[in-house]
């Protein structure tokens, strides 16, 4: 029998538990490593009007690596917004959100979700949207995404009383416009040319400035967001029976029993595409251009600097996959 020093005895099985401790290192490392940090996002929104906002929202309090740091309400009846998110946020297990009420505006669009909303409370220290916006920008700045969902009111109102602090936002990423293709009710209708949209058309001076204030902006106009909510996925929302998609469902239906004549029992998820290409930005790949928002509302592609990484088409494929698989955890 061979025979080996004492030492080369002693170094083996050292030898074999260096090595399995290298292997283990990187998977111990792996479970030890802290969570990616989450998107921190403010949410600019008219709630309560057309049912692709609730959907945005309910998309976005479902995603765990979105990090909302407050709701401003936006256009019409923002206390009526208010209460509306209040009830929301409460049913859901989201109370702790803090919610501030935008200026309020005349609005002729039927607020389709009143009855859900006036059963909501008027938090009694809710505090101004801008105020709040502007304050959550300077403590955090460079950090914050602004999700545009509205009429840009309060866009507007905070870039006018602090430029430089609203361009310490990340980015914008909004919901607005029509660049080469307009409103149409169905996929397979000849396309319409650019319309004037009406998150844009409703405030133009607010649009104006957003175009101009030198924060980056990500726009996904008609062109890309007209993605309709057929019965095969409503059904499988609205039989879920989480808290959330119960809130939906009932907001749905008072959508659907309001006086709107512009709409079908088939939702468009206009407001939802901004927060799917946010959990996953092949949704809707963008384009670099130069946005005009002319005095008529219209927002035109012009020669020059691009102001905005603007997303013409977007892949419906991924977003309902993103959609359905975020709601129905």
């Amino acid at each position: 029998m061979t025979t080996y020093p004492l030492s080369v005895h002693a170094a083996r099985p050292l030898s074999r538990a260096l090595l399995l401790a290298a292997l283990m290192l990187p998977m111990l490392a792996s479970a030890q490593a802290a969570p990616a940090p989450r998107l921190p996002v403010i949410v600019d929104m008219d709630i309560g009007d057309d049912i692709d906002d609730a959907f945005a929202l309910g998309l976005l309090l479902a995603s765990p690596g979105i990090e909302i740091v407050g709701i401003t309400t936006a256009w019409g009846d923002t206390a009526l917004r208010v209460r509306l998110l209040e009830r929301l946020l409460r049913e859901t297990g989201h109370s702790g959100i803090p919610v501030a009420q935008g200026i309020p505006t005349a609005n002729p669009t039927p607020f389709t979700q009143a009855r859900y909303a006036q059963r909501g409370a008027m938090p009694s220290m809710a505090p101004a949207a801008v105020d709040f916006l502007l304050q959550k920008i300077r403590q955090r700045p460079g950090q914050i995404t602004l999700l545009a969902l509205g009429p840009l009111t309060n866009v507007g109102a905070a870039i006018a009383r602090d430029p430089a602090t609203f361009r310490q936002l990340k980015q914008v990423v909004m919901m607005g416009g029509s660049v080469r293709a307009g409103y149409r009710k169905s996929q397979y209708v000849p396309q319409r040319p650019a319309d004037k949209e009406y998150n844009i058309v409703s405030d133009v001076a607010g649009a104006q400035a957003l175009f101009g204030a030198g924060v980056p902006i990500v726009m996904m106009p008609l062109d890309s967001t007209q993605i309709r909510l057929d019965e095969v996925e409503r059904n499988a929302l609205f039989g879920h029976g989480s808290p959330l998609t119960d809130a939906l469902t009932l907001l749905y239906h008072q959508w659907i029993d309001a006086y709107q004549p512009w709409s079908s029992t088939m939702p468009s998820l206009f407001d939802v595409v901004p927060v799917a290409w946010l959990l996953d930005p092949q949704v809707c790949p963008t384009t670099l251009l130069r946005i005009a928002v002319n005095d008529d509302g219209m927002t035109r592609a012009t020669p020059g600097q691009p102001n905005a990484a603007v997303c013409l088409a977007s892949d419906q494929g991924r977003f309902f996959k993103v959609l359905m698989e975020g709601m129905l955890q």
